[in-house]
């Protein structure tokens, strides 16, 4: 009996103070995806790619017309970031950050000094049902707090391997708001 309670002291032990906990042993399915997808695009780290504005076809819709230019810029374990260039507006960067947690997707904005915007850093974590190629992040609170309009926005960052593009769309109130599709196979100039 002794050496019985022996063994589960030494096993309660190296569980406590192992350096993994049991959690991170098995993750979760959404945490899976979450890394794949960090993963797929940490591979196009380092390029520049063009896209145009597909959605809305309005004209006079800021972003239409213009060239638009995401720069997967920086990559680390568990940052992406991604400047998003429309025409010389170079205002906007994409940071995506994998933590614990899960994904969480952000829209850094500046002013030509580097100084934020009033409006940045909105955005959300990524949902329960992404791939390892596809991932929606409802807005979070901090969203709907600083944008109270944009509490229903869900932005969708998919790459589609078959087409060789990247797309950023964009829902509010379940409607399409905006959409933007990038070419993989040439880089951007």
């Amino acid at each position: 009996m002794r050496s019985y309670l022996s063994m589960i002291a030494i096993m309660c032990a190296t569980f406590l103070f192992a350096p993994t906990t049991a959690t991170s042993l098995i993750a979760s399915p959404e945490k899976q995806t979450h890394k794949a997808f960090f993963q797929n695009l940490t591979k196009l780290c380092g390029q520049r790619f063009e896209g145009e504005t597909e959605f809305p076809p309005d004209p006079n819709h800021p972003l239409a017309g213009k060239k638009l230019v995401m720069v997967v810029e920086r990559c680390s374990k568990d940052e992406i970031r991604i400047p998003f260039h429309v025409g010389e507006d170079k205002s906007r960067t994409w940071i995506l950050t994998l933590t614990d947690k899960g994904l969480l997707f952000k829209h850094d904005h500046r002013h030509t000094d580097g100084t934020p915007d009033r409006v940045t850093m909105y955005g959300g974590w990524a949902a329960t049902n992404g791939t390892a190629n596809m991932q929606r992040f409802p807005a979070d609170a901090e969203t709907a707090k600083l944008i109270p309009e944009a509490a229903t926005n869900v932005w969708t960052l998919e790459i589609i391997p078959d087409k060789q593009q990247f797309a950023y769309y964009l829902e509010r109130n379940n409607e399409a708001r905006y959409r933007a599709r990038f070419n993989l196979k040439t880089l951007a100039k």
